[in-house]
Parts: structure tokens; C-alpha cells; sequence
């Protein structure tokens, strides 16, 4: 049975003429690392947010190991890491991590534990005690993992992560990612960066103006579309080359 599944989930909002989320399907495994690729503007981001209750639907259902996701018990089995930061700027990091943790109901040597092990994971164990506002924008991007993983989530939804980070910063969050994958994590990542989701994905699938276009592994997906040698050509061939500022 799939831990996470969406139903026929389609978003219109409020004086939009067409949807941003047109009815799609989508389950995923436990421990699968699935990515949900598309251009600007496809629809991902609203996506993510119904499937973490965020946002609510105007039609279809999401299932979190079988429950529907208004059942406490699902969404506290679920962590977001948004594209936008959700941290505070004028607490430290390791505060931080501590209100997320207690926003999880974690407390006293369990939730200090937590907070450490996230630190080191992130890499920001000599950074905990800096203000967030004060940190680069890849220390910003780490720390905004780590809380979205303070309270061990089963399943880990991830908004393109890596917008405006260096390499360095980059390559330590496809680790840490990688790191989880391996210990069971269900992760869905979305983004629009082809090499990121060859590198972490082992399904994918394209999105754009609402709908599912293509789903599967990224080398039956290249090797089904003829022409198409790479994943970036698929996605073009799928989406477009339409510039979509």
C-alpha cells in the first residue's frame, strides 16, 4: 500500500480561470524518493501544499499511510521544508529547532537529542547559537532542513530546497537528503533542475499547467520518448521551450 496518495486532487483558486491543479493522481511508496519535476508556474508548489494540508483542495483526497490527512495523526507524520524559509530571523538556530521540536510535542532530553543530531546532520553544529538573519543563504537553506526533520517525520515533502544556495551548500543538502533516503525516509522533491533529480530520484514525475504529463524512472522516461537522450530533453519535449517568466 502507498504511504502518501493523492486522489483526483485538483486547486482552482479564487478568481482563476483555469486550475493550478487539474485533477492528478499520484502514490508513492515507503522509502521512495520521488520527484515532482515542471517549469514555473506548473503547479508543483500548490501540490505540495495539499499533500501537507496546507492548502485545501477543491476536489480529491490525500492519504497519509492509509488515513485521511485530516487526521492529526497523519499530518504529524509528515515534514515540510517550503521554498520560502520558515524560520524565525531573530532566534539562534538551535531555538529555533527547539520551537519547531515543541510544535511536535517533542520536550526535555528526547527533543535536546533531536536538536543536536539535526545540527550535525546540517552541518551547522558550530553555527546553533548565530541568529538566523545573520547566516549565508546555504546556512539558511540547511537550517530550514533540519527543522523540517526536528520531529522525525515518516515522510519528507521538499519545495526546490536549493534555490539560491552555492555549490558547496548544495552538495551538502543532496548528502544529508541522501543520508535519509537511506535510512527509510519517504522523501517528494520538487524542482525544476534536471540534475538534481538524476542525481536523487529514483521516480519522477512531469508536471506542467496542472496535470501529469509522464511518470516513471528517469531512464525508462528518456528511453521512451524517442529523441530524447537525456532527461532534459524529455522535459523540454514535454513542456516546452516557451520562456515561462
Amino acid at each position: 500500500m502507498s504511504l502518501l496518495r493523492a486522489e483526483s486532487l485538483a486547486k482552482t483558486y479564487r478568481g482563476a480561470a483555469v486550475p493550478a491543479v487539474a485533477g492528478i493522481d499520484l502514490s508513492i511508496a515507503r522509502g521512495e524518493f520521488f520527484g515532482l519535476l515542471g517549469p514555473n508556474g506548473a503547479g508543483k508548489t500548490t501540490t505540495l501544499s495539499m499533500l501537507c494540508g496546507l492548502v485545501k483542495p477543491s476536489s480529491g483526497h490525500v492519504r497519509v499511510d492509509g488515513r485521511d490527512l485530516s487526521d492529526p495523526g497523519a499530518r504529524r507524520m509528515l515534514g515540510l521544508v517550503p521554498q520560502d524559509l520558515a524560520l524565525y530571523g531573530t532566534l539562534t538556530v538551535r531555538e529555533n529547532l527547539h520551537y519547531f521540536g515543541r510544535m511536535h510535542d517533542l520536550g526535555g532530553r528526547r527533543l535536546a537529542s533531536r536538536v543536536q543530531a539535526c545540527l550535525e546532520m546540517v552541518a551547522l553544529t558550530e553555527a546553533a547559537d548565530r541568529r538566523v538573519d545573520e547566516l549565508s543563504g546555504g546556512m539558511k537553506r540547511r537550517a530550514n532542513l533540519a527543522a523540517g526533520v526536528v520531529h522525525e517525520p515518516a515522510i519528507l515533502l521538499l519545495d526546490e530546497p536549493t534555490v539560491g544556495v552555492d555549490a558547496q551548500s548544495r552538495n551538502a543538502i543532496f548528502d544529508t537528503l541522501t543520508l535519509l533516503a537511506d535510512r527509510g525516509l519517504t522523501i517528494v522533491y520538487t524542482t525544476h533542475y534536471m540534475e538534481e533529480a538524476e542525481r536523487l530520484c529514483r521516480r519522477i514525475a512531469v508536471m506542467d499547467r496542472g496535470r501529469l504529463l509522464a511518470e516513471g524512472t528517469p531512464a525508462a522516461l528518456v528511453a521512451g520518448h524517442p529523441g530524447c537522450e537525456t532527461l532534459e530533453d524529455l522535459f523540454l519535449a514535454l513542456t516546452g521551450r516557451a520562456l515561462r517568466d
